[in-house]
């Protein structure tokens, strides 16, 4: 079994800059704890006689998943794209300036 403290959790909290009372540092601890202890059962399964998948989108018995076909649709061109904009200059959406410079 694991041993996640409120500690372990308060300072993770803290680097997160996250504030927690007492009862969710206890409760959080206790998530992590179990959640740790699960990782470590999955670690502990044989998988020596497991293949690699060598794809992504292969299946366990080797054959391949069919994906869909990509297929090229139209799209909105820029004046379709802002028409509802509520403003726009130079084929851009303008905005209200948020940062200094």
């Amino acid at each position: 079994m694991s041993e996640i403290s409120r500690d372990d959790v308060a300072h993770l909290a803290k680097l997160a800059r996250l504030q927690l009372s007492d009862d969710e540092l206890t409760e959080y601890a206790a998530q992590i704890d179990g959640i740790v202890d699960h990782v470590a059962a999955i670690q502990e399964v044989d998988t020596s006689d497991v293949k690699p998948l060598s794809h992504p989108t292969q299946n366990v018995d080797g054959e391949v998943s069919v994906m869909r076909e990509d297929v090229v649709v139209p799209t909105l061109d820029a004046e379709q794209a802002l028409d509802q904009a509520p403003d726009s200059e130079d084929q851009r959406f303008k905005v209200p300036q948020i940062l200094s410079d």
